[in-house]
């Protein structure tokens, strides 16, 4: 598995997976956990924009792994429910010095298209490299 290249502990509590990480190009895989569903036993819609969101920045970070990504905006449509296996794609479309402009679709099993999103990340320093913000 790639390594993401940061502690995200969201990430982690989600139990997602990073499959791939390379040349502007992400994959993700996701099983819907009943405790992550709404009242229609289906994928929250925060956990689809979730997986979009993590497809689009790993895409972005993965030509520019020295750097961490924000995330600036992103507009996201839902298709169909999302139930089951999920995968998701990140691809990024276009990148500045400091700007990522990328894409993301999540898909089920049978390969149908659950949701789409596009997003603006703003490329900063690797939170592992700057001091941690304080709480008191």
């Amino acid at each position: 598995m790639p390594d993401l290249g940061a502690d995200v502990p969201f990430f982690r509590e989600l139990g997602l997976q990073l499959r791939r990480m390379a040349d502007g190009q992400s994959e993700l895989f996701y099983e819907v956990q009943p405790r992550h569903t709404n009242s229609y036993a289906v994928a929250h819609g925060g956990v689809s924009m979730t997986l979009l969101d993590v497809a689009m920045a790993t895409a972005a970070r993965s030509v520019a792994f020295d750097l961490g990504v924000v995330t600036i905006e992103m507009k996201t449509s839902f298709m169909q429910p999302a139930r089951g296996a999920l995968t998701a794609h990140g691809r990024l479309l276009h990148r500045t010095r400091s700007m990522a402009f990328a894409e993301a679709t999540v898909h089920d099993a049978e390969g149908r298209l659950c949701s789409q999103a596009s997003g603006t990340f703003r490329y900063v320093p690797r939170a592992d490299s700057i001091a941690p913000i304080a709480t008191d």
